[in-house]
């Protein structure tokens, strides 16, 4: 499955201001949450934050990619962040974080799972995308130019 198809504009954020791991984890689930609907936010938090105790999502170039899974659901979720400052989100490069990529998905759908995160890590190899996402300042804008680049990765 590919980032645009499980993206929606209520779920994309432009320059938030948070200044921790934990906030921007929280306002990520806050997004989460209301797509939803049947899943609590601190349930989805939850999720997150176990996954982040395994080892940092923070993949490296100021890129996180936070992911958990849900029970008692089908439908997978993606929320979309950019941050108004980087934060340190422990990543493996030990630079801060600035673009959030987080990702929910049944808990039975493993190998969809994995497939979606490649997709996404795939996104955001492009140096061209990561400056373009950067660029936005509008959450229809930074929705629109995922929605695009999405497209182009997938014509490839």
């Amino acid at each position: 499955m590919q980032l645009s198809e499980i993206l929606t504009i209520s779920c994309t954020s432009c320059d938030v201001k948070v200044t921790s791991k934990k906030r921007i984890l929280e306002r990520i689930c806050q997004l989460a949450a209301n797509q939803v609907g049947d899943i609590e936010q601190d349930e989805l938090l939850e999720s997150l934050l176990n996954r982040e105790k395994m080892g940092s999502t923070g993949i490296g170039n100021g890129i996180a990619i936070p992911h958990g899974r849900l029970p008692n659901t089908s439908k997978a979720v993606a929320v979309l962040i950019t941050t108004e400052q980087a934060i340190d989100f422990d990543a493996i490069d030990n630079r801060n974080v600035d673009i959030f990529i987080a990702l929910f998905v049944p808990e039975n759908s493993c190998k969809e799972h994995l497939k979606t995160l490649q997709s996404i890590a795939q996104l955001f190899s492009d140096k061209k995308v990561i400056k373009q996402v950067r660029r936005c300042h509008d959450n229809q804008a930074l929705y629109n130019l995922i929605q695009q680049a999405s497209h182009t990765i997938d014509a490839i």
